[in-house]
């Protein structure tokens, strides 16, 4: 199994250490005219507490909430519904009227979303063999997602703390250019339309990041096209299955599959979950976390080189690959990798503690007349994102296209950042 994150810390003649976050973005999102904006907050109807990482759409525009269940969607023209899903939730749509007035932006709603009851007259989900249907959902790709060439519009963005502060924050947008699921990623594409990024200026403590791909990882990570990573005999036979209980998303129930590894290999392996559209056997969401018990095997994986006097103790990488039915077609829809490690420098008491957090949101796609990326325009996955963006200072630098809002702390973060720099 390839590796798909690297690490590479750094220091400086001058002894002063700083981020240096490699980064390379993701797609396009729509840019649009005549807009209607939605924007709010979807919260669980019990609790209240605030919903990360639900998908908010109206057709085939979308976005995905924020760590405080934000969202800000931006459409062009008046839809009839937006829709909001969660795993484990009710799907809720919202009308979305256009008044009298001419106003035409409905914003900062609150969306209350119902856990979804799971009745447990699944016997036979449950008594299935759950490496079958894994290779059955496999067998059924071609069928389930995409058999024609699309171009996917995304938002990606990079983070990167050092303790509990941002210190580099990344972020742009693109367009993806995906053959047919029946053949493979070779063709696949990625072209950079717009991105940015800051670097904290402070003197410090300095942690090189290196994010294998980049602003590609919608190819690099589309586990379903890309079988290379896990979906394959050879791969899957290092893990044992398991039924979970059943869940819904997007109103459709899901097989859960837990996959563990039942082997020794000389790599690390992973922990994940593997969800499957009861229907249509239709792989729905990928969650993936790398083995941790034998620390010299998962600093392989996340490692590439590091100076001397300098140790790495990894503490976690995980993945979680979301796809969205709409139109009879599933699409990768988002992603969201999280790697989190500690790095001591020699004659240091303690030791710092880095995370670094990169997601991509697909917006929008299209299947007609869609025309390959040209090599020559495409972002090749070892180019430095970091050496082909400028400093972000225009607070209405996105404009009219669809992101992923910042959170309230992250937002913070940027201000005192961009403050900084032009202090500097």
């Amino acid at each position: 199994m390839s590796q798909f994150f690297s690490y590479l810390c750094t220091k400086t003649k001058t002894k002063m250490k700083r981020l240096i976050l490699l980064t390379m973005m993701f797609a396009p999102l729509a840019m649009l005219a005549q807009q209607v904006v939605v924007s709010g907050t979807v919260v669980d109807d019990r609790t209240g507490a605030k919903l990360r990482q639900a998908s908010v759409s109206a057709g085939r525009v979308s976005v995905v909430t924020n760590e405080d269940g934000v969202f800000t969607l931006k459409l062009d023209g008046n839809p009839k519904a937006v829709q909001v899903s969660h795993l484990g939730y009710k799907t809720r749509k919202i009308p979305v009227s256009r008044q009298e007035s001419g106003d035409r932006s409905l914003e900062n709603l609150t969306i209350r979303m119902v856990p979804t009851a799971i009745q447990l007259r699944e016997i036979v989900v449950r008594n299935r063999d759950p490496r079958e249907l894994v290779d059955i959902a496999i067998d059924k790709i071609p069928e389930n997602y995409s058999k024609v060439p699309e171009l996917l519009k995304g938002f990606y963005r990079e983070t990167a703390m050092k303790r509990r502060h941002y210190i580099y924050v990344a972020e742009g947008v693109e367009d993806m250019y995906k053959t047919p699921y029946n053949r493979g990623t070779t063709r696949d594409r990625v072209a950079i339309v717009k991105g940015r990024r800051l670097l904290s200026q402070k003197q410090g403590d300095t942690l090189g990041v290196k994010v294998v791909g980049g602003p590609v990882q919608a190819v690099i990570m589309d586990l379903v096209k890309n079988r290379e990573f896990l979906f394959n005999k050879e791969e899957l036979d290092f893990y044992s299955f398991t039924m979970d209980t059943p869940e819904f998303i997007n109103d459709r129930q899901q097989y859960v599959v837990v996959m563990k590894p039942n082997l020794v290999t000389e790599y690390a392996l992973y922990h994940g979950k593997l969800y499957i559209d009861c229907e249509r056997l239709a792989f729905t969401r990928i969650e993936l976390d790398l083995d941790m018990s034998d620390k010299e095997k998962a600093t392989r994986t996340m490692l590439v080189k590091k100076p001397l006097g300098v140790r790495f103790k990894p503490r976690e990488l995980s993945t979680v690959v979301d796809y969205r039915y709409e139109d009879g077609v599933t699409r990768i829809s988002y992603l969201r990798n999280v790697f989190r490690f500690n790095c001591d420098w020699k004659r240091r008491l303690f030791s710092t503690s880095f995370t670094a957090t990169c997601e991509m949101a697909v917006t929008d796609s299209q299947s007609d007349n869609v025309q390959p990326i040209a090599s020559r325009n495409s972002f090749d996955s070892r180019d430095a994102y970091y050496d082909k963006v400028e400093y972000f200072l225009d607070p209405a630098y996105w404009s009219n296209y669809n992101i992923i809002e910042p959170s309230e702390s992250l937002d913070k973060a940027i201000k005192r950042l961009v403050s900084k720099y032009r202090r500097n």
